[in-house]
């Protein structure tokens, strides 16, 4: 039986952060850029999974805080919610995933296949509240994209603490500081999530794509990546 919902509701980002781990590594050398107090960082999204959405984001940086940042975007599932984050791993590529990361040969990316590209989620762009990877799957507070497009702002995001984005040391614990200096050195992606594969209008449980690889009582439609961009 099809089982249809138009608001993915939850807290399961956790329990995707704790499952997946990068390994551990010596931290990367920063650059000239990452030193600078403040910087302005922007993205061109393009889309993934055949989703034909895009988009741009710009986002202001400085220190431990995104002090401003903007997503716009079209093309989308039409007026369906779309989790965003920023995603950043030590030991990921830090950068937008294709389909030679298709461990299952199911010829689409499922987010748990791309986090070897962008990274674990650092950051998620919520339009209240939390905004921890706690919130990673908070879906009734991510943006609706009303006809397929969104404009989303939101100022004064702290940076965190995050475990598991591959730095030496008990569960690869990265400081605030130091995901704050990655990302101020382009090393943060943004990803979009959500997509109507069969378009009927709805995330849905319908063959092939099935339940989400983050929660069985989450349709895949919801959680597969749909647009990326590198914040540069």
């Amino acid at each position: 039986m099809k089982r249809n919902t138009k608001l993915v509701l939850g807290g399961a980002g956790v329990a995707m952060m704790a499952a997946v781990s990068l390994g551990a590594g010596p931290v990367a050398a920063q650059n000239a850029k990452s030193l600078e107090k403040t910087v302005t960082l922007t993205a061109h999204l393009t889309e993934l999974n055949g989703s034909g959405a895009s988009g741009t984001a710009t986002a202001v940086v400085r220190n431990q805080l995104i002090q401003h940042i903007e997503v716009h975007a079209t093309g989308l599932t039409p007026d369906a919610p779309h989790a965003q984050h920023i995603h950043y791993g030590e030991q990921a590529l830090n950068e937008c995933p294709t389909l030679a990361l298709d461990s299952n040969g199911d010829g689409r990316l499922n987010t748990v296949e791309g986090l070897p590209a962008y990274g674990p989620v650092v950051v998620s762009l919520n339009t209240t509240g939390d905004t921890t990877p706690a919130s990673f799957l908070a879906v009734s507070r991510f943006p609706v994209s009303h006809d397929g497009s969104y404009d989303y702002s939101r100022d004064n995001i702290e940076f965190t603490d995050v475990a598991g984005i591959g730095y030496p040391g008990a569960g690869g614990l990265g400081t605030a500081k130091q995901i704050a200096d990655a990302v101020r050195d382009g090393e943060g992606v943004l990803v979009i999530h959500g997509q109507d594969y069969d378009g009927n209008g709805t995330y849905n449980f319908s063959d092939p794509e099935g339940a989400s690889e983050l929660d069985p009582n989450l349709p895949a439609e919801a959680t597969d990546p749909a647009v990326c961009g590198v914040l540069r």
